[in-house]
C-alpha cells in the first residue's frame, strides 16, 4: 500500500512537470499581444489566486484560516520562491541564451537535495546522487548548451543560480507548511495571493487587465494559461510532495524542459536532434533511478510475505532481522524488532522499526 501511495505521488509530480513544460505554448501568443515577461508572470499569478479563492469558497471556507505565526511559510513559497525565481529567470534570459537559462534554472534539484539533507535530515544516498547526475546531464544535452558557444559571465551565473535556488525553495517552504497541517489548497492560495501582490509592483497591471478584457478570446487564453501552467501543476505537485522526499520530487519534475522541447518541436516546428533524444532518455533514466525501491525495502516485503504465508511464524530460512540483540523474534516476546519495546515513531512505521531507527522523513524530524 505504501509503495502504491508513493507511486501515485511520483506520477502527480511528473504530471506537474509535464504541465509546467507547456508554458512556452502559452507564453509566445501572450507576448504577441504586447505583454512583457513580468506582465505574463503577474497575469498567471493573479488569475491563479482568484481561481484558488473560488475553490476554497466552494469547498470549505475554513481552509482560508491560517495562523499568523505560520505566515512566513507562505511568504517563502510566494515571494522568496515564485516571485524571486521568476525575476531571476527572466533576467537571465534577457542577458543570456535560453539554453544557459534552462540549465542554471535546473540546478534547483541540487539545492533542494542539499537543503533537505540539512533541514529535514533526508538521506543523501548514492542512488539519489546518480539520479541527479543523470537528469542534469540529460538537460545539458536537451538544451544543446555544450555546442552553443554561449559565454557564461559572473552576472549570468549569479542570476541563473538565483533562479535555481528560488525554484527549489518552493519544495522547502511548502514542506514546512505541510508539516504544520495546512491543506494543499490553502498553501497554493496564499502562495499565489502574496506572489500576485508582489509581482504587481514590478509589472504593468493596467496593461495586463486591458489585454484580458480586450476580447473573449484573450480572456479564455489567459484563464487557460493560468489553469494549465499554474493552478493544476502546483496543486498536484504539493499533493505529491506529501508522500515524497523533497529531493526525489525535484528530480522527477526535471521532466519539464524535456516536455517543453518536445512541444516546441510539435507546435513550433523546432528540430529534433540526436542530442535532444539522448538528453531526454538520460532525464527519464534519472527519474527512473530516483524511484527504484531500496533493496532492504524489497527484502522486507518478501520476508513479510513469507511470514504471512507461514501463519505469522518465520521460517527457518528467513534472514535474522538486524535488531540490537541479533536474535529472532519469538511468539510471546514483547512488541519490537528484537524483543525491545517499540518507540511511538516505530509503532507508526514498521518499516522504520525494522531498520532500528528513524529514516529521517521531515514530518518526524520536525514534528511539533
Amino acid at each position: 500500500m505504501k509503495d502504491r501511495t508513493k507511486l501515485k505521488s511520483a506520477l502527480l509530480v511528473m504530471l506537474a512537470g509535464i504541465l509546467w513544460g507547456s508554458t512556452g505554448v502559452f507564453v509566445r501568443p501572450l507576448e504577441g499581444k504586447g505583454l512583457g515577461s513580468t506582465d505574463i508572470v503577474f497575469l498567471k499569478l493573479l488569475i491563479t489566486a482568484i481561481i484558488m479563492a473560488a475553490v476554497l469558497l466552494i469547498k470549505d471556507r475554513k481552509l482560508f484560516r491560517i495562523r499568523l505565526k505560520d505566515l512566513w511559510c507562505f511568504v517563502g513559497t510566494g515571494i522568496f520562491s515564485i516571485v524571486f525565481f521568476s525575476v531571476c529567470y527572466y533576467k537571465t534570459i534577457a542577458v543570456s541564451s535560453m539554453s544557459i537559462s534552462a540549465i542554471l534554472l535546473y540546478t534547483a534539484p541540487a539545492f533542494v537535495i542539499l537543503l533537505s539533507a540539512l533541514l529535514f535530515r533526508e538521506r543523501l544516498t548514492k542512488r539519489r546522487i546518480l539520479a541527479l547526475a543523470l537528469a542534469f546531464t540529460g538537460l545539458v544535452f536537451v538544451t544543446g548548451v555544450l555546442g552553443g558557444g554561449d559565454r557564461l559571465t559572473f552576472g549570468v551565473l549569479l542570476t541563473g543560480l538565483g533562479s535555481g535556488l528560488g525554484y527549489g525553495l518552493y519544495s522547502i517552504f511548502g514542506r514546512y507548511a505541510l508539516e504544520r497541517g495546512y491543506d494543499p489548497l490553502t498553501i497554493n492560495f496564499y502562495t499565489f495571493l502574496l506572489a500576485a501582490i508582489s509581482s504587481g509592483l514590478i509589472s504593468s497591471p493596467g496593461r495586463v487587465l486591458a489585454m484580458m478584457t480586450g476580447s473573449a478570446g484573450n480572456l479564455a487564453l489567459s484563464v487557460a494559461f493560468a489553469v494549465i501552467v499554474s493552478v493544476m501543476p502546483f496543486l498536484v505537485y504539493t499533493i505529491g510532495l506529501k508522500n515524497l522526499e523533497n529531493g526525489q520530487a525535484a528530480i522527477i519534475a526535471s521532466i519539464e524542459p524535456v516536455v517543453a522541447t518536445l512541444l516546441g518541436i510539435i507546435f513550433f516546428r523546432e528540430k529534433m536532434t540526436v542530442s535532444i533524444l539522448t538528453g531526454s532518455v538520460l532525464v527519464l533514466a534519472g527519474i527512473l533511478v530516483s524511484n527504484l525501491p531500496a533493496r532492504n525495502a524489497v527484502q522486507l516485503n518478501e520476508d513479510q510475505k513469507r511470514t504471512t504465508e507461514n501463519g505469522g511464524e518465520q521460517s527457518k530460512d528467513d534472514p535474522v532481522p538486524p535488531g540490537r540483540g541479533g536474535g529472532r523474534p519469538r511468539i510471546g516476546d514483547p512488541p519490537g524488532v528484537d524483543g525491545r519495546r517499540q518507540s511511538p515513531a516505530e509503532e507508526r512505521d514498521p518499516l522504520q522499526a525494522f531498520h532500528g531507527g528513524l529514516s529521517g522523513e521531515p514530518e518526524r524530524a520536525f514534528r511539533r
